[in-house]
């Protein structure tokens, strides 16, 4: 089994094959497929369930897995969840590697994955990437349906 530390690089070079191969098209497409195959099983179970607050579970989740820099907002009443990602563990490995770079578009992934199947259950995703050359973003999610 590839453990995480070796899956983040190579994730990053697989986006570049892909791209290369295919365009950013083939890019886009994977991302699409691991949302539906794999993100859309729990992150789509949490909102079947628990609607907006499920996005807060979910990755109040699996960020502490990964064991990110980050902090979360919820409040239903004003309809919004928000991660500020204060320091992506994965991004933050590719900009340390000094031999290769990382995919230009390396955190577009999370920006097609999450914001897919969100889309399903009427909650309205946007990421703001701006500041991924630090390994930092915000992804506010809001019910619009």
């Amino acid at each position: 089994m590839v453990s995480c530390t070796e899956f983040i690089p190579l994730y990053s070079e697989l986006f570049k094959f892909l791209e290369k191969k295919g365009g950013k098209e083939a890019v886009v497409k994977y991302w699409e497929t691991i949302s539906d195959r794999y993100v859309e099983p729990r992150l789509g179970e949490e909102i079947r369930k628990n609607g907006l607050k499920g996005c807060w579970n979910y990755w109040y989740k699996s960020l502490n897995e990964e064991a990110c820099e980050f902090t979360m907002e919820y409040d239903e009443e004003k309809n919004f969840f928000l991660i500020d990602m204060k320091g992506c563990p994965s991004k933050g490995m590719l900009l340390k590697r000094a031999y290769t770079e990382p995919y230009k578009d390396y955190c577009g992934h999370c920006d097609v994955l999450y914001k897919r199947c969100a889309a399903r259950y009427g909650i309205e995703i946007t990421c703001d990437l701006t500041e991924c050359g630090e390994a930092k973003c915000k992804l506010f999610g809001r019910k619009v349906k």
